[in-house]
């Protein structure tokens, strides 16, 4: 019989082991990415992406079909705007890009605001196509 073993974060946890190696491979960075919180309610999902150190107009929302692309990219005049050498510089200014399959979310009807760096989104799904019922007149 084989027991359980668990993956806890601790002092000799395996997941910590992996991200050591990471990090030490990469030169100490991390791969980054924003990341989301999505719920589900009766009638609509909400959905909220952490976005700290973007303006409002850095963040772009594309609906291609079923597809909700989410990027946000900081601008090039942001990067140019800091005077003086760096000593030491751990923040990144880099783009980034996710996708969201929304095939069962009614598209025309989504609605966000970005506030203190979170990006909320109100998803309502589709409502189901009822079938009308009609009497037909014979002739």
């Amino acid at each position: 019989m084989y027991g359980l073993t668990t993956f806890a974060k601790g002092p000799f946890s395996l997941f910590d082991s992996f991200r050591d190696f990471d990090r030490n491979f990469f030169n100490n960075t991390e791969v980054c990415s924003f990341k989301t919180d999505i719920r589900e309610e009766d009638d609509k999902y909400i959905m909220e992406a952490e976005l700290p150190g973007f303006e409002k107009g850095d963040i772009q929302l594309d609906v291609n079909g079923d597809e909700l692309v989410l990027s946000a990219v900081h601008s090039q005049e942001q990067l140019e705007k800091t005077k003086g050498t760096y000593i030491c510089r751990e923040r990144s200014y880099n783009s980034y890009k996710r996708r969201f399959d929304i095939s069962g979310i009614d598209a025309e009807k989504i609605e966000a605001e970005y506030k203190n760096g979170i990006l909320y989104m109100i998803l309502p799904k589709k409502q189901p196509d009822v079938p009308t019922s009609r009497r037909l007149e014979i002739k």
